[in-house]
């Protein structure tokens, strides 16, 4: 754009992207990611991203935002509160809370599709949007934007909506009013590393795939470690052990996004209705769900495998 005022279309992405339901926005000037750079490279080397090797590809994308969009001036990031107050019933299995509703990158998506298009109605800029599927340090480019701080249990940790957020970003081609970044502040708090039941976060931040509940129950397609027997906790489906005993997820605001609710079915589920599910009541019950990424048979082979105490 040959001319534009900086501090109104800031003003403008923040106000637009609030009125289309994500529940924060931030903005960070796009840099080099060399420090980033070295230390993911070592976490690859020591193997804590278990098999999924697509981590592995891309790295020099992952830390230069100019490869993905040379034309990028400003990275604006967005959360989307889930959490909610809302209890599966006690003595059953667990499914993390980001996947009792739609897949987060559907809901996502339809809100960025209609923000780009505002954006280059009422300011001209374009922009490319990023949701969790493209080579993008999303944790870090949030903090940058001061929307939180990547904790030690890796997560990115909000001040106002504490860790269970999504994270997207835009890619701009325009300069805007930066935000400072947020510092971290967890302290001397280690809850979330004293109460991982497979010990998974072997440091403060240091997560290893290899032992993580997460990554065993959804991305994991092979048997589930003999290590982990006992040690489940009930959870079938990710993982939210680390995010509940988090200080900063307590007394926080429930989400309002429609597409997070669960069907009323969902809070019904005993453990025996889960050792029973038929391939076509898993359809009925996770269709459009997260859950459906361990197919019925991971779901399956996760509920046997958190029964066998």
């Amino acid at each position: 754009m040959a001319s534009y005022n900086k501090n109104k279309i800031t003003t403008t992405i923040k106000a637009e992207a609030l009125a289309l339901g994500f529940s924060a926005c931030g903005i960070s000037k796009p840099v080099l990611l060399r420090e980033q750079e070295t230390y993911f490279q070592k976490w690859i080397e020591n193997g804590y991203h278990a098999d999924m090797s697509y981590m592995n590809k891309n790295i020099e994308k992952r830390c230069n935002p100019f490869i993905l969009e040379p034309s990028v001036q400003s990275i604006v990031s967005l959360l989307l509160n889930y959490y909610t107050e809302k209890a599966q019933p006690e003595n059953t299995y667990k499914i993390a809370k980001y996947a009792w509703g739609n897949d987060y990158h559907d809901v996502i998506k339809e809100k960025s599709i209609k923000l780009l298009a505002i954006i280059k109605e009422k300011t001209g800029a374009n922009a490319h949007f990023f949701v969790d599927t493209a080579p993008v340090f999303e944790r870090f480019w949030a903090q940058q934007s001061g929307l939180g701080w990547i904790g030690k249990n890796t997560n990115l940790i909000s001040k106002k909506f504490g860790s269970y957020v999504f994270i997207s970003e835009l890619f701009l081609d325009v300069e805007l009013d930066y935000d400072f970044s947020e510092t971290n502040q967890c302290g001397n708090c280690t809850k979330c590393i004293d109460a991982c039941p497979a010990g998974a976060l072997e440091a403060p931040f240091l997560l290893n795939a290899n032992k993580c509940i997460s990554y065993l129950t959804i991305e994991n397609k092979n048997e589930i470690p003999h290590f982990l027997k006992g040690k489940l906790q009930n959870q079938i489906f990710g993982c939210d052990i680390c995010q509940n005993v988090c200080p900063m997820n307590k007394t926080k605001v429930s989400h309002c996004e429609e597409k997070f609710i669960p069907c009323k079915e969902f809070f019904q589920l005993n453990k025996n209705d889960f050792e029973n599910l038929t391939e076509e009541q898993f359809k009925k019950l996770f269709y459009k769900t997260p859950v459906t990424r361990a197919k019925y048979t991971g779901l399956m082979r996760n509920i046997r495998f958190a029964s066998e105490v």
